[in-house]
C-alpha cells in the first residue's frame, strides 16, 4: 500500500473513532441528581400547655470586638393544640413572646447596654438527631443599644426576619441551646462601635418548663 494511502486509511479510521466516541459520550446517561433529604415527622407534646423558656447561666451577642452579656431572659409561649402539634413531615412551630433581656454588661469598659425586643417571633422544633430547634426573629425585632463612652445600635434581622440556628433536648426540664448561632445585624454609632460587622454570635442556654402542668415537661419526639 501506497504512503498516501496508508495516511488516508488512517485518517478516516481516526475520523470514525472519534465519530464513535462522540456518540458513546452522548448516549451516556445523565448521573440522576442527588436526593434531597426528607424532614421526618414530628410531634410536641402536651398538646395546647403553656411553657416558659428561662435563661440558665447567661447569654452572649458578639458583634465585631464588642460583647454583650445578659444573665437575666425570659420567653413564653404555647405548644399548639392538636393537631397543630403534630406535623407528618417537618417541624412543629410555635409562636413566642419576644424575649426579655436584662442584667446586661458590655466588654467596653464605661459602656451600659439595653436591649428591647419586639414583633411576632416563633420557634420550631424538628426531630432528629439531634432535636434541632430554629427560633425566627422579626425584621428589627432585637435592638441593642449602648451609652456611655460609645453609644452604639445594633439591630438584629435588620432586614427581613432571621432564623437562628439551636438544638432541643428532652428533660426535666427540657433545654433550648445556641451555641455560635449566627445573627445579622446592622450596626450604627460614633467612636468605638463595631460599624463593620454585619452578623452576630450568639450563646445561650435556656431551660423550657411547662407552665400548665409543672409535673409534665415540654417534649418533641417523632
Amino acid at each position: 500500500m501506497s504512503r498516501t494511502r496508508t495516511a488516508l486509511a488512517l485518517g478516516t479510521a481516526a475520523t470514525g473513532a472519534l465519530a464513535l466516541a462522540s456518540v458513546t459520550a452522548s448516549a451516556a446517561p445523565t448521573p440522576a441528581p442527588a436526593p434531597v433529604a426528607v424532614a421526618g415527622s414530628t410531634t410536641v407534646t402536651p398538646a395546647g400547655h403553656d411553657f416558659k423558656a428561662v435563661l440558665s447561666g447567661k447569654a452572649t451577642l458578639k458583634a465585631g470586638s464588642v460583647t454583650v452579656t445578659c444573665t437575666v431572659s425570659v420567653s413564653t409561649g404555647t405548644v399548639p393544640a392538636a393537631p397543630g402539634n403534630s406535623n407528618p413531615a417537618g417541624a412543629v412551630s410555635s409562636p413566642i413572646s419576644p424575649p426579655t433581656y436584662g442584667s446586661c454588661t458590655s466588654s467596653m469598659p464605661g459602656v451600659t447596654p439595653t436591649v428591647t425586643t419586639s414583633g411576632a417571633w416563633t420557634v420550631s422544633m424538628q426531630d432528629g438527631s439531634p432535636i434541632t430547634a430554629t427560633m425566627t426573629v422579626p425584621t428589627g425585632g432585637l435592638v441593642l443599644r449602648t451609652t456611655g463612652l460609645a453609644s452604639c445600635t445594633v439591630t438584629a434581622a435588620p432586614t427581613a426576619a432571621a432564623s437562628v440556628a439551636g438544638t432541643w433536648a428532652n428533660g426535666s426540664p427540657s433545654s433550648l441551646t445556641f451555641t455560635h448561632a449566627s445573627v445579622p445585624v446592622k450596626v450604627t454609632g460614633g467612636f468605638g462601635c463595631p460599624t463593620s460587622a454585619t452578623a452576630s454570635v450568639f450563646n445561650a442556654v435556656y431551660k423550657v418548663s411547662d407552665v400548665t402542668d409543672p409535673a409534665q415537661g415540654i417534649t418533641v419526639s417523632p
